[in-house]
């Protein structure tokens, strides 16, 4: 993994799992910065290498009256806050072939959306700006599929790609994760386990989506017993209030217990390496 060339990123030494972790979507200053302060104090005092998450808009939305953003420039602007006064990286997910350069002038990994990680040139997009690029695995996607996804970023001459599980659909209604999928996947890049979009259930009469944060330790224990290289978990100050994936999220005070957990499993299973 080329994880020390992302810049700003710490502890990298520390032979642990690395992680994304932030809210949804960017709702304010004040909340990422808010959520961000907590994080980066968790993930220090554990020595996890920690990139912020945020998007910088929302584009897949169940509904059009759901919430898409604050203003594309406004939030790229705080995502750039974020990263200079924590001194972390960031990642935000682009849905446009035009927002590829547009973000990468302000973070440091681009993530392709689950849904539209098939589409050649926004992942060519993406590449071509010379940053990370995070592959969300399609939820309708196998994991032996994901290899071409992969092809497509170092084809176009960047050898910084990774994928990322988000779950493979399950019925109408429910995600489910083929934990077999994940040694498979780590033939073709470093891989990924997107806890929490992993425990969303779609697709409801109301058209907003529900989930099970109440299986996140669950599901993020199996991704280090399992060896993934990274986890993904989207957290919140107040996840009730949060103006997207809320149902979902890992609530920001139960991080550090999680994590803690998380650590000692990740040491154990380093041993019987």
């Amino acid at each position: 993994m080329k994880l020390n060339l992302i810049p700003q990123l710490k502890h990298t030494d520390s032979n642990n799992f690395f992680l994304l972790s932030g809210p949804c979507a960017i709702e304010g200053e004040d909340m990422a910065l808010r959520i961000a302060e907590k994080i980066v104090t968790v993930t220090d005092k554990l020595k996890i290498p920690y990139i912020f998450k945020g998007s910088f808009k929302k584009a897949n939305r169940s509904r059009v009256d759901s919430f898409t953003g604050i203003g594309d420039e406004k939030a790229l602007k705080i995502l750039r806050k974020v990263s200079e006064t924590f001194k972390v990286p960031t990642v935000t997910d682009i849905h446009e072939v035009s927002d590829a350069a547009k973000a990468a002038a302000y973070v440091d990994i681009l993530q392709i959306p689950a849904f539209l990680v098939r589409q050649t040139d926004l992942v060519v997009a993406a590449a071509n700006t010379g940053k990370v690029v995070n592959l969300k695995k399609g939820q309708f996607m196998s994991p032996e599929s994901m290899k071409h996804a992969v092809t497509k970023v170092t084809d176009s001459g960047n050898n910084q790609a990774w994928i990322t599980d988000r779950g493979t659909m399950f019925g109408y209604q429910d995600m489910i994760v083929d934990f077999r999928g994940i040694p498979t996947m780590k033939e073709y890049a470093p891989v990924v386990l997107d806890v929490t979009h992993s425990l969303q259930q779609p697709n409801q009469v109301t058209g907003v989506t529900g989930g099970r944060p109440d299986m996140i330790e669950t599901i993020a224990r199996a991704g280090i017993a399992t060896g993934v290289d990274g986890l993904f978990m989207e957290t919140h100050f107040d996840p009730s209030i949060a103006k997207s994936d809320g149902a979902n999220m890992l609530h920001l005070d139960h991080l550090e217990k999680l994590l803690t957990n998380l650590v000692a499993l990740r040491k154990t299973v380093n041993l019987l390496q």
